[in-house]
């Protein structure tokens, strides 16, 4: 059984308040993911910050873009030091070539294919024609990324069919995670952080759960809690 690790959501308005949760929760959390609300609201020196402190920023761009355009991206992602990054899968074998060439040696780069927030029918809609098994579509989209990319971006209730179409060294990260009894939110496609770890995660993505709770340091407990007796049944694989 797989050991994976948490990180937190940071979608927050303002670099003060994204700050003021890490302080919060001190040496609990490593890893934390900036996205495009925080990200265009603090830019890069947020990123830096974090890193200074000696914590794994995961940055979820997605970016999708021309082939030179990705890779610049990535590369300037690199040079931030941040720790994950993600991508399009849409953006074709082309982009995904180069964005992987410039990635360097540190930062991880997972690939993103149907959003948590579309279920078959919204799906469906997206691509214009009737979508009956969202896991064969992610399948089809991870496809060009295979031997390039460090890793994939997974539904919940997808992750151990993607970790066997992916094989057992993809890094497999996963949002949409919510509490047990907890609300889903605008993630479809969502588990507890227990269904996840058993379907072979490596990185938990948490965001509202903890960031709109009244005592976040608990609910980090709680998950960690749930995930202990299970990554203590197996093997371990570090998360970096």
């Amino acid at each position: 059984m797989r050991r994976p690790d948490l990180a937190i959501a940071l979608d927050l308005p303002s670099p003060a308040a994204a700050l003021a949760l890490v302080d919060r929760l001190g040496d609990e959390v490593t890893w934390y993911k900036v996205g495009p609300v925080l990200g265009t609201a603090a830019g890069p020196d947020l990123v830096r910050e974090l890193v200074g402190r000696g914590k794994s920023v995961f940055l979820d761009y997605k970016w999708h873009d021309i082939p030179n355009t990705a890779a610049g991206a990535v590369a300037a992602a690199a040079s931030l030091g941040a720790a994950l990054a993600t991508v399009h899968l849409s953006g074709g074998r082309a982009m995904l070539e180069a964005a992987a060439s410039a990635r360097g040696g540190k930062l991880r780069l997972v690939g993103v294919g149907v959003l948590t927030s579309l279920d078959g029918a919204g799906f469906g809609v997206v691509m214009g024609r009737e979508v009956s098994d969202v896991g064969w579509e992610q399948e089809r989209l991870m496809q060009p990324g295979l031997g390039l990319l460090d890793g994939f971006v997974t539904a919940p209730g997808e992750t151990a069919r993607i970790r066997g179409f992916a094989g057992p060294d993809a890094f497999l990260v996963t949002p949409g995670i919510r509490l047990s009894g907890g609300e889903g939110g605008d993630h479809r496609r969502s588990a507890t952080p227990g269904e996840a770890v058993q379907a072979g995660t490596d990185l938990l993505v948490v965001g509202r759960p903890i960031t709109e709770a009244r005592d976040p340091a608990a609910v980090v407990q709680a998950i960690r809690i749930e995930l202990q007796p299970r990554a203590q049944t197996g093997g371990s694989r570090p998360v970096a």
